[in-house]
């Protein structure tokens, strides 16, 4: 049955607040294994859970690409970063190839370059994790692309990459997706006459595109499942928790909540997990057992895997916003995407 109201928003601000869980996780929790000539794909790597993530993979033998834009100096610069991975995979004895490939998620011809560095090397790719984001600036801000740049950088940018490296990814024996939605997706509403954050738009920009991006994950899951060249593809939404990270802890100049509402940031010191515990969430989803795809729908993985289209809390399943579950709600976004990033155009409307 379509869903055509937001839930109560008793329910929504329940299923949000869930998202804080301060659980400490543990090794135990968490198993990495051997990843020794596996290649991964992780955006805004440079800080935050991405970077915790990437030394996590470096130090298993992964071979890694931080795909990042030179930042700003508040931030590491990803050549940092890149050292201190590859310290920490040569340490671990592994001979791994750590690289910085500049990418900036508010230029879509920025993705297609970078996309087809990445098809150049005729590589296959087993994990891509879609992390980088951004909170809503102070004012309305669009990009050169004429898109709202919370809906283009959290979402649109990392779509566009997928669409693109799915051929990659497909030449892989058990290729995952990780996309970062949120637990802020229940916050969001469905507002498809207002797409790109437009006047008039119900809610704000980050609740909403976490949201279409979770239904995206969802009617993604369910087209690679009917592809017989993308169905051992496993993709999934995840909230790496209530994070203290540079969103909180290191405002830019520029940006709206973070500042407007210092109470929150005051929260978080108190509240939030660590970057290194929210990086778990993506750990987990690239290499766990539970989340690998099941031998029966998806040729690959382990008998019991629940596989790809669903909405990790950390580590945990957890139910969607009801929005997910419906087909004509998902059809929505999933044109509205194809138009705004011109999938035609680019040569990629047919690609699911």
């Amino acid at each position: 049955m379509p869903v055509t109201s937001s839930p109560a928003l008793w329910w929504r601000a329940w299923n949000a607040l869930r998202g804080t869980n301060p659980t400490t996780l543990t090794e135990k929790d968490v198993p990495v294994p051997d990843l020794s000539g596996k290649w991964i794909i992780i955006t805004g790597s440079n800080n935050g859970v991405g970077f915790e993530a990437a030394k996590k993979f470096a130090k298993a033998g992964a071979n890694l690409i931080l795909a990042c834009r030179d930042p700003p100096p508040t931030e590491q610069h990803p050549t940092a970063a890149v050292a201190e991975c590859q310290r920490l995979a040569t340490s671990s004895g592994h001979d791994s190839t750590i690289a910085w490939w500049e990418i900036d998620m508010a230029d879509l011809a920025s993705v297609d370059t970078f996309a087809q560095r990445w098809l150049d090397t005729k590589r296959p790719l087993d994990i891509l994790c879609n992390n980088a984001g951004m909170q809503p600036p102070a004012a309305d801000v669009r990009t050169k692309d004429g898109l709202e740049i919370v809906h283009q950088v959290n979402f649109l940018s990392h779509v566009l990459l997928t669409y693109h490296l799915l051929p990659s990814l497909a030449q892989a024996a058990e290729p995952r997706i990780i996309c970062t939605t949120s637990c802020h997706h229940f916050l969001g509403f469905c507002d498809i006459a207002h797409f790109n954050s437009e006047e008039g738009m119900a809610g704000e920009p980050y609740g909403n595109n976490k949201l279409y991006y979770q239904m995206w994950v969802v009617e993604m899951s369910r087209r690679l499942l009917a592809h017989p060249s993308y169905k051992h593809i496993t993709i999934n939404g995840i909230h790496p928790g209530y994070v203290y990270t540079g969103i909180w802890n290191n405002p830019r100049p520029d940006a709206g909540n973070s500042i407007r509402f210092p109470f929150f940031r005051w929260l978080a010191s108190w509240l939030a997990i660590s970057p290194e515990q929210g990086s778990l969430a993506i750990v987990y989803a690239a290499t766990s057992d539970e989340f690998r795809a099941n031998r029966e729908t998806q040729g690959v993985g382990v008998l019991g895997g629940k596989g790809g289209g669903h909405y990790i809390n950390r580590i945990w399943e957890a139910e969607p916003m009801p929005y997910c579950r419906d087909e004509a709600g998902r059809l929505e976004v999933w044109g509205k995407v194809s138009d705004e990033l011109k999938l035609e155009d680019r040569g990629l409307a047919d690609i699911l």
